[in-house]
């Protein structure tokens, strides 16, 4: 089994649509208040609750900070959507790279 395999075989949203749809409306906030609270435009906020844009570093540290959690939780998040579009996209190409034993 390689690396590509451990990923889940359900689809796995963009962090931003989890924002958009069941977190930002639990802490009752609009997104022109959530970025504002996050001290961002409503254009790099919408960004990410559109998909458009990936989290960030940056973009981590201040959501860890409004919602109480981890920076890593909202990066990891987000890697592990890319790593699933990547697979997607590349997958059969990838398991044809022939492991090096070192």
């Amino acid at each position: 089994m390689t690396e590509i395999d451990y990923l889940p075989a359900f689809p796995v949203p963009h962090p931003g649509e989890l924002l958009r749809e069941e977190i930002l409306p639990a802490a009752g906030l609009r997104p022109a208040q959530a970025a504002q609270r996050l001290g961002v435009s409503r254009q790099a906020l919408h960004a990410v609750l559109s998909g458009r844009a990936g989290v960030s570093a940056d973009m981590a540290l201040r959501f860890a900070a409004l919602f109480g959690n981890s920076p890593m939780h909202w990066l990891n998040m987000q890697a592990l959507y890319d790593l699933q579009r990547s697979r997607e996209r590349h997958g059969d190409e990838i398991k044809q790279i022939e492991r090096i034993e070192a």
